[in-house]
């Protein structure tokens, strides 16, 4: 690819200014396979959505059918306070204030809206005179002896689908989100000591599990690793990794990059894809990292094909679906490959990108598959909301305005599962509400409150650019616990024909522009804006470093001012 800067001074000059060599891109396969430029083509303002998903769904005074969507549990569940409760979906009649004393509620719920906001600017520490972060303890299973964050705040709750002793990545996930949002708010009262026992049970787990992670769920009460009805769950490797590095960037225990590496290695030696749910794609984003940072050799390319593919050895067809169906791209959703033709999920998809998009710093030879796999999620992903899905592919348009355009369906399905709802025409938006207690659960739980409130996962990494289908993807929004770094962001020019793109720099200060991908300097001084001529179908991953910056070189690492600029740095031959 050759990239030319026009930078916006008195006059605009073309400069090149060589450093080190290109970078060869790598495939994902799967990606390959999408379209260029998905249609029809509309890439909606997630940041916008995350705001109102945030304004809409804590408001405890909402009017209409079924809303509010929140309500206080004052049974103060392993902290002595009371803590908000958020519905799972529209209408979920296992929840509210009423039912079981108001305390079944998901921390996916509560952890991911208040993640989501945060990640959009909202100090969810104080919103409506309300600390929803603090809140968050009671997750915390302390009067269980289980010591982790977990879905529910009691295991009386397990019967309703809270996942206690029988889901392992249930378990695992909300202390994956525990730590994202620990990294946000470091200060929080008790998250401290709360962090350090999460990471020391999951440290002692991989010890007593001896790089076998073949089971169903852990005891972390008990620390025994388990079995039951539901296959087992190698992935869940990934996700200790994931929160014992972060533990180990956060406090500097090598018995954490330790257990991280124990656990990554774990994960690495299966023989086949054992991809369940979440987890696998943080597999490969702390692979990508650990090599960067610690100068290893996990591969990273097994990992994201596991991701993608669609071929694990439990859920079979678990990856990233790929079509057209009817003339609408569904590309770049995840979730099931295969059932009933494909079934995608808005939370699976939303979450995806927290780890993936924030690879491309640590290796930059993946630009372009995670720039072409972003441009077809965020251009699939409004399908979800019955805002944008036609009318005639939905299960209940007679009844979304009770969405109030923020709530999404739970999926999209190529042929509804339903019989009585199987006319509809691919795609389908629907959810598994009604499937949870069979006979009672309403239609209007097909509506997922949990999941459309991880938007702010989408809304704090996509940015549109002059040059609509080029997208400026954060490579820092999402990247928790990374050393200090520069404003980073990834272009992918999807289109057959050159493309000049603007980049806003922050104003009063001035930076130059380092591309990692080509490996050059593409301007320098620039105190307002430049544009970049990107090539057809290639990327641009633009670090806005100091003007006039130290440059060194360590090892693969390229710094300015001792900071990491580019952890694959190639001198030019």
């Amino acid at each position: 690819m050759k990239l030319f800067i026009k930078a916006i001074l008195p006059c605009f000059l073309f400069v090149n200014l060589s450093v080190g060599a290109q970078t060869k891109q790598q495939p994902i396969p799967r990606v390959d396979q999408m379209a260029d430029v998905p249609k029809p083509f509309e890439i909606i303002d997630y940041n916008k959505l995350a705001h109102d998903f945030d304004k809409v769904v804590f408001d405890f005074n909402a009017k209409g059918k079924f809303w509010p969507m929140v309500w206080i549990d004052k049974t103060q569940k392993n902290y002595p306070q009371d803590v908000v409760g958020m519905y799972t979906a529209i209408g979920d009649v296992r929840q509210g204030p009423d039912n079981n004393k108001g305390m079944f509620h998901e921390a996916l719920a509560n952890m991911g809206a208040t993640l989501g906001a945060t990640l959009v600017g909202i100090d969810k520490t104080n919103s409506q005179n309300r600390n929803y972060v603090g809140m968050l303890k009671n997750y915390f299973n302390k009067d269980t002896g289980w010591d982790i964050m977990m879905n529910n705040t009691a295991p009386e709750v397990a019967l309703l689908g809270g996942g206690y002793g029988r889901d392992w990545w249930y378990d695992v996930y909300p202390n994956v989100l525990f730590y994202a949002i620990y990294d946000k708010y470091p200060n929080e009262p008790g998250f401290e000591e709360i962090a350090r026992k999460i990471a020391d049970k999951f440290y002692e787990a991989d010890v007593i599990l001896k790089g076998n992670y073949d089971y169903s769920y852990f005891d972390y009460g008990k620390m025994l690793p388990m079995k039951n009805n539901i296959c087992a769950q190698p992935d869940a490797a990934a996700g200790h990794a994931w929160v014992l590095y972060s533990a180990y960037k956060k406090f500097g225990d090598e018995k954490y990059l330790k257990g991280a590496e124990s656990a990554l290695l774990a994960l690495q030696s299966q023989s086949k894809n054992p991809t369940y749910e979440l987890l696998m794609p943080f597999g490969a984003y702390l692979g990508a990292r650990i090599n960067a940072e610690k100068n290893k050799n996990y591969d990273v390319n097994k990992m994201l094909d596991w991701t993608f593919d669609g071929t694990p050895i439990c859920r079979e067809g678990w990856g990233v679906l790929v079509g057209n169906w009817n003339g609408i791209d569904i590309s770049g959703i995840v979730g099931s490959t295969v059932d009933h033709g494909g079934y995608g999920f808005l939370m699976n998809t939303y979450d995806a990108a927290w780890p993936l998009v924030p690879i491309v710093r640590y290796d930059q030879s993946y630009a372009n598959a995670i720039g072409k796999w972003m441009l077809n999620a965020a251009n699939a992903s409004k399908f979800f909301y019955p805002k944008y899905m036609p009318d005639d592919h939905e299960i209940i348009p007679e009844l979304t305005a009770v969405s109030k355009d923020v709530i999404a369906y739970e999926g999209i399905i190529k042929q509804s599962n339903y019989p009585e709802h199987q006319n509809i025409k691919a795609p389908v938006a629907q959810g598994d509400g009604p499937l949870w207690v069979p006979g009672k659960n309403p239609q209007e739980s097909q509506l997922s409150v949990y999941g459309s409130g991880h938007v702010g996962i989408f809304g704090s990494i996509i940015k549109k650019t002059n040059v609509d289908g080029i997208l400026q993807l954060d490579l820092l929004a999402t990247d928790f616990f990374h050393d200090k770094a520069y404003p980073s962001y990834l272009y992918y020019n999807p289109f057959k024909e050159k493309n000049t793109i603007t980049i806003t720099t922050e104003k009063g200060k001035k930076v130059d522009l380092y591309d990692t991908v080509s490996g050059k300097f593409v301007a320098k001084n620039v105190s307002s804006s430049a544009k970049i001529k990107l090539d057809a179908k290639s990327s641009a991953v633009i670090v806005m470093i100091p003007s006039n910056g130290k440059i060194t070189y360590s090892g693969s690492k390229m710094l300015v001012n001792d900071v990491v600029v580019d952890y694959k740095f190639q001198q030019k031959k």
